[in-house]
């Protein structure tokens, strides 16, 4: 390397320290734009159905209140496990990602329930609906990340896909009120 360009990356690193947030990557600039937009919109819809979840299995009651309220409990665990590698996903690009409750509510999708009361079988429903469009948000940020070669985001919205549709499967078979054969 010549003193040229030992001095010109030698600036570049004094750079890069002035910037606290700015962490290399090779991704190029509109890359990790895109994939960060796409990850913070995703973050938002997790910590928003995240506490939708909570909030169901806070305010249930009814003759399933045992078995709804356990597995609400886990399926709320299993998306709040999604928030951190998520916001650390956008860092490790080069991106920034949410800072506040205010900034989470103008980026979520996933829609608010400050009702009162909700009838369990609501409660089954609308967090079926939350968990079935979560899981198409997750394969249109893995086009923007597939599209990108970001694959170490891709590998991990795989794996939140199949856990939200098996959320999907559980919370549809607990909502069914006749027996079937199954075939």
């Amino acid at each position: 390397m010549s003193i040229v360009a030992k001095s010109k990356r030698k600036q570049e690193l004094k750079d890069v320290q002035r910037m606290p947030l700015n962490t290399p990557t090779d991704l190029k600039p509109e890359a990790t734009r895109d994939v960060a937009a796409a990850m913070n919109a995703l973050l938002a819809d997790v910590f928003t159905l995240y506490l939708k979840t909570k909030n169901f299995h806070w305010h249930l009651s009814g003759p399933h209140f045992r078995d709804y309220h356990l597995m609400f409990d886990e399926q709320g665990d299993q998306i709040f496990a999604m928030a951190d590698p998520i916001a650390e996903r956008v860092r490790k690009i080069g991106g920034s990602t949410i800072k506040s409750i205010g900034h989470i509510a103008r980026l979520q999708r996933v829609l608010d329930n400050d009702a009162d009361y909700v009838d369990p079988e609501d409660m089954l429903a609308e967090l079926g609906e939350d968990n079935k469009t979560l899981t198409a948000r997750l394969r249109e940020a893995h086009n923007v990340c597939d599209e990108h070669r970001d694959f170490a985001t891709t590998s991990l919205i795989e794996i939140w896909i199949d856990e939200s549709e098996r959320r999907t499967w559980f919370l549809f078979e607990a909502s069914r009120r006749e027996m079937t054969s199954g075939h």
